[in-house]
């Protein structure tokens, strides 16, 4: 992967971590779920070299992660 791709990539997910960002009235476990989404988007771009199928399989199983992460279990 060259340097351009490097670069939208970290664009492309800096840009929806912002607008993550803004959905202040979404549950606990939909916010986990969304960061865990993104940065399993990004983790899987980055280790693919930034293949669609890498990055939408990286966001699928952040995704899920995120939704069974509980911040109340101890």
């Amino acid at each position: 992967m060259n340097i351009d791709n490097r670069r939208i990539s970290l664009f492309a997910s800096a840009a929806i971590a912002v607008s993550l960002a803004a959905c202040g009235n979404m549950s606990a476990r939909d916010q986990n779920t969304a960061t865990g989404a993104v940065i399993g988007g990004a983790a899987g771009a980055i280790l693919t070299g930034g293949s669609a199928v890498g990055t939408v399989g990286g966001a699928a199983v952040g995704g899920v992660i995120g939704n069974q992460v509980d911040p109340k279990k101890k």
